[in-house]
C-alpha cells in the first residue's frame, strides 16, 4: 500500500513550533518600499495590487481585460509543488504522474474552456524553505493553479504566499488539520484530515458491541490528540473504556504498560502514537501470549511495521484512506495508467482528482478567473472525479470521510500487509 502520511515531517498534529509562513510575494515588498508621506493604507494598496495581479493572469490565460493584446487561447499552466529529490521523492512521482496523466486525458478532451494545459515542476525536496522558493517562483511565471504540496509543512509555508498572490491551490495530500484553518478561499485538498480518522476509530470499536476498549498515547500533542478524540466520540456513542494510559514518547520498557492492559481485561486497544512504538507494543505482548488487537491511525501503515512485526500485527487495524485504485469511477483511468507502464498507487489519483476538480471549476464558472473558481467550488458544487463525486467545505476540506478501517494480514503469497476490513 502506498502513500502513507508517516514520512512527511510535520505532517500531522504536532508541527515542531509555530508554524512560519515566510515571504508573502512582492505586494508585501512593494508596500514596505514606500515612503511615510507617499504611504497608501495597506487594505487599498493590497487590492490595487491583488487587481493587478488578477489583470496580468487574464492576459497570460487570454481572459479577460488584457486578452484583446494575447494569443488567443493561450495555454494555461498548471504549477506542480512536490518532491521531486528527497526522501520522499516516491511520493513527489505519484502527484506527478498523477497531475501529468489528468493534463493528458483534458487536453484530449478539448482542454479547459478550450485551452490546453501544460506543467510547470517545482521541486520543494519535502523542506518547507524549498517550497517557499517554489511558491515565488511560481509567482514571478504568473501561474494561476497549483496542485501540490505533499508535506503538511511545505503546504503551510507556501498556501499562505499563493493566497496573498490569488493563486488557487489544492493540495492531494497534505492531511494537517492547521491548513485549512486559516481561512484561505483559495486553498482546498482533495484529501482528508488528519483529525476525522477518531471518527472513523470510534465508530468502529463501539459497534464491536460488549468488547471491551483501552486507548493508550504517547503523550505527544498528535497521539493524545488522537487518543482524546477517539475518546470523546466513543462517549458521544455511549461507550466507556476500561483503561486509558499513557506513555513516554521514547519508552522502551512496555512492562506496566502491558501489567496494565491484561488487568483491565480489554478486548482492544486504541493506539495514538507513533509505528516504532505500536510494533514495540504489539511484539510485548507476543512475548507475554497475548493477543489483543491494536487500531491505530495511519501513522502506524508502514511497511516496516509488518517486515518487523511478523505475525505480532496480525488481525490490528488501521484507519487509512480507502484505496483509489478500487473506486468504480476509477477503474478506466487506472486501466490506462497502468497500460503505460505505471502503477497509480498511494496519492497518484488524488493528484489526478485535484486536476479534474480545476478543469471542471473553471468550466462551471465559465471563467479562468481562480477567485471565480474557487466561489464555484466553495458553492457545493459536485465534482465528478476519480475520487468518486466530491465537494467542498466553507474551509476547503472534502465533505465526505476519506477514511475507512484496514487490517493487517497475510496474502495468499505470505506477505503481511493492510486490507480493506471488508475485503
Amino acid at each position: 500500500m502506498g502513500g502513507n502520511r508517516q514520512s512527511e515531517p510535520g505532517s500531522h498534529l504536532a508541527l515542531h513550533g509555530r508554524p512560519y509562513y515566510g515571504m508573502r510575494g512582492e505586494p508585501n515588498r512593494a508596500r514596505n518600499g514606500l515612503s511615510a508621506s507617499a504611504r497608501v493604507p495597506s487594505v487599498l494598496l493590497s487590492m490595487t495590487l491583488r487587481r493587478l495581479r488578477v489583470l496580468l493572469l487574464s492576459a497570460v490565460l487570454g481572459a479577460g481585460p488584457l486578452a484583446a493584446n494575447a494569443a488567443p487561447q493561450a495555454p494555461i499552466k498548471i504549477g506542480l509543488g512536490a518532491p521531486i529529490t528527497g526522501s520522499d521523492a516516491n511520493f513527489g512521482t505519484e502527484l506527478r504522474n498523477g497531475v501529468e496523466m489528468a493534463v493528458h486525458d483534458i487536453n484530449a478532451a478539448g482542454g479547459l474552456l478550450g485551452h490546453r494545459l501544460s506543467i510547470e515542476i517545482g521541486d520543494d525536496a519535502g523542506d518547507p524553505k524549498q517550497g517557499e522558493a517554489v511558491a515565488n517562483k511560481f509567482v514571478a511565471d504568473h501561474i494561476a493553479f497549483v496542485v501540490g504540496h505533499f508535506n503538511s509543512g511545505v503546504t503551510l509555508m507556501a498556501s499562505s504566499i499563493y493566497a496573498d498572490n490569488g493563486i488557487l491551490e489544492i493540495t492531494p495530500s497534505s492531511a494537517n488539520p492547521q491548513i485549512t484553518e486559516r481561512g484561505l478561499d483559495l486553498l482546498f485538498r482533495t484529501c482528508g484530515r488528519d483529525n476525522q480518522q477518531p471518527a472513523v476509530a470510534a465508530a468502529y470499536l463501539a459497534g464491536l458491541g460488549k468488547t471491551t476498549i483501552a486507548i493508550l498515547h504517547d503523550r505527544t500533542t498528535y497521539g493524545k490528540g488522537l487518543a482524546d478524540l477517539t475518546r470523546k466520540d466513543l462517549a458521544a456513542r455511549g461507550v466507556s473504556d476500561v483503561l486509558y494510559f499513557s506513555v513516554n514518547k521514547d519508552e522502551t520498557d512496555y512492562s506496566a504498560l502491558i501489567e496494565k492492559l491484561k488487568a483491565s481485561g480489554a478486548g482492544i486497544f486504541y493506539w495514538g502514537g507513533s509505528a516504532a512504538q505500536a510494533l514495540a507494543i504489539l511484539k510485548a505482548l507476543r512475548d507475554q501470549s497475548l493477543t489483543i488487537p491494536m487500531l491505530a491511525s495511519d501513522a502506524v501503515a508502514i511497511e516496516d511495521v509488518a517486515t518487523q512485526g511478523g505475525g505480532a500485527v496480525l488481525s490490528s487495524l488501521v484507519t487509512f484512506p480507502r484505496d483509489a485504485r478500487d473506486r468504480p469511477e476509477a477503474a478506466k483511468v487506472v486501466q490506462h495508467i497502468k497500460a503505460k507502464g505505471i502503477d497509480p498507487e498511494g496519492y497518484t489519483l488524488y493528484a489526478y482528482a485535484a486536476v479534474q476538480v480545476i478543469d471542471q471549476a473553471g468550466e462551471a464558472a465559465h471563467s479562468l478567473d481562480p477567485n471565480a473558481m474557487a466561489k464555484q467550488m466553495h458553492s457545493g458544487m459536485i465534482f465528478h472525479t476519480v475520487l468518486g463525486a466530491l465537494s467542498f467545505d466553507a474551509k476547503g476540506d472534502i465533505t465526505q470521510s476519506d477514511y475507512s478501517i484496514s487490517v493487517w494480514k497475510k496474502s495468499a503469497d505470505g506477505t503481511i500487509d493492510f486490507y480493506p476490513l471488508s475485503r
